[in-house]
């Protein structure tokens, strides 16, 4: 924490950048008498006792102060208030027993001072219990209210100097902590009091406070857990960390809650409270107050609001949501007019949050290096800046400070800088500003401090989070489509929902593969487990599931040629998956089931089927099984969903029941907006397991091709029937007689090839599609041809295939179901 007393001012004199820090140190001692003078001027109270010990963070340079004090029994010195880094770093107790041989006991026994540098609590009793760090000790004996110590520790290498004793020595003299509110001896509890036996639970609570929870005299039991009922569930894990014994710190305590409301949104509560420790034949008990927060001063010191910002921290995932938490925590309760929260990677500072968002409201030169969504700017060109990240701790500049432009701007009226410290180094930073001359308070001092050591440990888990989660969105990109292809007579849209966190990866995949003759497999699946494994396994199963789909098997046995590769891999995963073929032309498909979740029909009169197709085991589970295939009728306009099991099954609703609710939302969507109707199904996605959604609308072809086949039987006539067939063909098609004499030629040296160079069966297909014919030859051969280098004029083949190049648009070859088929194309 940085205040007045002890920040680096700058100042313009004659050209030159004066330092003011060595003055502020010399002078330290007297600003903290002035300090105290303010603070002793009201009466005791816990938030006077929080200021004292934030002014020994501030003047004594200490990381951490504490006030212990005895206990009513004598026996413990016990911890009333605590402030700056946690104690447990330090191997602070929560009490000490007063004849005991601790620094602090000794301190309060002796009435003297105890300064122990690293060595000396190296050899102490309690050196057991500290901690390998390097740090100093201080105790000092409090004067006033019957003794007590102040205990600050401080990580200066130098340890406490002798400004810094000065301080400590004034400090302790100030030290004074209020009674807690208790019942009188034989009256009764103040309004807003209350007091909690802690080995009954049984609490006396004044009128007050039953009215902030809404109870009536009559109607309350005397229970903790009455009133424990009442309150918002999620603040219920503080609370019982004060209300029972086993989890609570001697010492005093404050923390909000917020409790339920007849209507309305809960209130929130403030409650502050003493753990007294039992004596002889005398119970353990907690006394202290409950008052309504709204009501109670703005102090932006409040223990809450550093516990409210912790909350928030805790459950941050991402950069984004690390530094929309800082800026609710200070913006509003420092009224300050703006604030940017940036992460600090090597030279330059990438901000992920402005607020406010509007350019305008920023320096000219963060908007001329406006880069990306987020300014990103240098640090080179702010000194001042970079020499507070270099120095690792808070700076503040009042108004009127000569700064750079770049910082100026940000705030006229002041300007904080918090670097963010985390794992021994910067995270990034915080800039605060001011428009109208703000005056920096101790209050303000301290939560700024506390702040900034949350946010970058914060920061710094959520970029290690950003980055995880960007590697695995990466490498799930990879295994899947990047894209959908163009359907003749469809539209396909996709979408993936991961939920898994960290390294892990999910198995859930799907695929679009377009076929010959106008045909498109859509594929579904889900690999078991969400592992490395299992992506990588959903990988090989994508890859082998589209081969064996495009070598022109039929449906059932490119399920069957998956599951037997997914068994001989020997892997102790399954996986389930669901394969539609479908017929572009003719508007019907073919389904296959491998124990994954059938196909949701919504037909164009709005009604929905869940297909009743037979299914098979997952694949991998059973070496020879059967997977029948299933016929389906699709009129156009007819959306086909399939899904994983993410979308459908919860832990309150099984399958069935998910299945019907996904088949009621897809009932009532509009298809013809395939991605509104993909990103409603998957707003109600639970997201403990990833989701895969393919959903696509048949519309039907707009012309349908032209097509005749023609099985070439090996006779010595062969070809001359294969042209002959060709010829008929083309003439009830109108094909123009130039184009004839070219597809003739064609098929003459296609025939033959495969006449010559196969055995089996020969098979020649024409297809016309809007002046574009094709023709296609398969045969049983898995050789594909090879066009010749170079013939010499001896030569007596090897002509045909550069014939067929050179008259057709495009030629190819391709696996069919144990062959190949050579193809050409010709267009007129």
């Amino acid at each position: 924490m940085v205040t007045g007393a002890a920040r680096v001012s700058h100042k313009r004199c004659n050209g030159d950048v004066v330092s003011e820090g060595a003055a502020g140190r010399r002078t330290r001692t007297l600003r903290a008498e002035v300090a105290l003078k303010a603070l002793t001027a009201g009466p005791d109270s816990p938030e006077r006792l929080r200021s004292v010990l934030e002014q020994v963070l501030v003047f004594a340079r200490a990381s951490f102060a504490a006030v212990y004090a005895p206990s009513e029994d004598g026996e413990l010195l016990c911890l009333v208030d605590a402030a700056g880094v946690p104690r447990t770093l330090y191997g602070l107790r929560d009490a000490y027993p007063l004849a005991g041989g601790s620094p602090v006991a000794e301190a309060h026994r002796g009435g003297r001072s105890a300064w122990l540098g690293p060595q000396e609590l190296a050899e102490c009793a309690e050196a057991r219990r500290l901690p390998s760090r390097d740090f100093h000790l201080a105790a000092l004996p409090a004067r006033r209210d019957g003794g007590g110590c102040l205990v600050a520790a401080s990580e200066h290498p130098d340890g406490f100097d002798t400004d810094d004793r000065k301080c400590l020595e004034l400090l302790a003299d100030a030290v004074a902590w209020p009674a807690p509110a208790a019942a009188a001896e034989g009256g009764e509890l103040p309004s807003g009091a209350f007091s909690l036996a802690m080995d009954t639970g049984r609490i006396e609570v004044g009128d007050d406070i039953l009215d902030l929870f809404a109870l009536r005299r009559e109607d309350f039991d005397g229970r903790v857990e009455t009133l424990l009922a009442l309150t918002v569930p999620e603040d219920l894990p503080a609370l019982m960390s004060v209300t029972e014994a086993d989890h609570m710190s001697l010492g005093d305590r404050e923390l909000e809650f917020r409790a339920l409301q007849p209507t309305g949104p809960p209130k929130w509560l403030r409650l502050r409270g003493r753990l007294l420790p039992g004596g002889e034949g005398r119970p353990a008990g907690l006394v202290g107050t409950v008052a309504d927060a709204s009501t109670l001063r703005s102090d932006v010191t409040d223990v809450a609001r550093v516990q409210r910002l912790a909350a928030a921290l805790a459950t941050a995932g991402t950069v984004r949501d690390v530094s929309q938490a800082v800026v609710s925590a200070l913006r509003k309760p420092l009224r300050a007019d703006r604030i940017a929260l940036a992460e600090l990677e090597n030279d330059r500072l990438v901000v992920t949050v402005l607020d406010p968002p509007d350019p305008e409201s920023w320096p000219e030169l963060w908007r001329l290096e406006w880069r990306t969504e987020w300014p990103d700017a240098p640090v080179r060109a702010m000194p001042t800046l970079a020499a507070a990240l270099s120095e690792g701790r808070a700076q503040i500049w009042p108004a009127g400070t000569a700064l750079e432009p770049a910082l100026a701007d940000v705030g006229p009226g002041g300007l904080a800088v918090l670097p963010l410290p985390a794992a021994g180094r910067m995270a990034g930073a915080c800039l605060i500003g001011w428009d109208t001359p703000h005056e920096f308070g101790p209050d303000e001092r301290a939560l700024l401090t506390a702040s900034a050591g949350l946010a970058g440990q914060a920061l710094m888990r959520a970029h290690a989070f950003d980055a995880e989660h960007e590697l695995v969105g990466m490498l799930q990109r990879q295994l899947l489509p990047r894209r959908l292809p163009k359907l003749p007579g469809a539209i396909a849209v996709a979408r993936y929902l991961p939920s898994t966190a960290g390294l892990e990866l999910g198995g859930d995949w799907y695929d679009v593969i377009p076929l010959p003759d106008n045909h498109v497999a859509l594929v579904i699946g889900d690999v078991q487990g969400h592992s490395a494994g299992a992506a990588t396994l959903m990988g090989q199963m994508r890859t082998a599931l589209r081969a064996y789909a495009v070598e022109g098997h039929p449906p059932d046995v490119v399920v069957s040629h998956a599951n037997r590769l997914l068994t001989d891999m020997e892997t102790d995963l399954f996986a389930t998956c669901a394969y539609v073929d479908l017929d572009m032309e003719e508007g019907s498909a073919w389904c296959v089931r491998a124990g994954h979740l059938p196909p949701v029909l919504r037909h164009p009169d709005g009604t929905t089927e869940i297909a009743e197709a037979e299914g098979g085991p997952p694949l991998g589970v059973v070496a020879q099984a059967d997977f029948p295939m299933t016929p389906l009728r699709l009129r156009p306009g007819t959306l086909i969903a399939l899904t994983t099991d993410g979308l459908v099954e919860s832990v309150d609703a099984d399958i069935d029941q998910g299945m019907d609710r996904f088949a009621h939302e897809l009932a009532v969507s509009d298809p013809a907006h395939l991605g509104l109707v993909a990103d409603a199904l998957l707003g109600n996605a639970r997201r403990s397991d990833d989701v895969a959604l393919l959903l696509v609308r048949y519309d039907g072809m707009a012309s349908h091709p032209l097509r005749e086949n023609w099985t070439v039987w090996r006779v010595p006539q062969a070809v001359g029937h294969a042209r002959r067939f060709t010829r008929r063909t083309l003439r009830s098609w109108n094909v123009p007689e130039d184009a004839q004499d070219t597809v003739l030629l064609i098929v003459s040296e296609l025939v033959t090839n495969a006449l010559v160079h196969t055995d089996g069966r020969v098979r020649l297909d024409l297809t016309l599609v809007n002046h574009r014919l094709r023709v296609a030859v398969a045969d049983a051969s898995p050789r594909t041809p090879v066009k010749p280098t170079s013939i010499g004029w001896e030569a007596t083949g090897g002509r045909g295939i550069l014939l067929v190049e050179a008259m057709s648009a495009a030629w190819g070859s391709l696996p069919v179901s144990g062959g190949k088929q050579v193809w050409s194309e010709v267009t007129f």
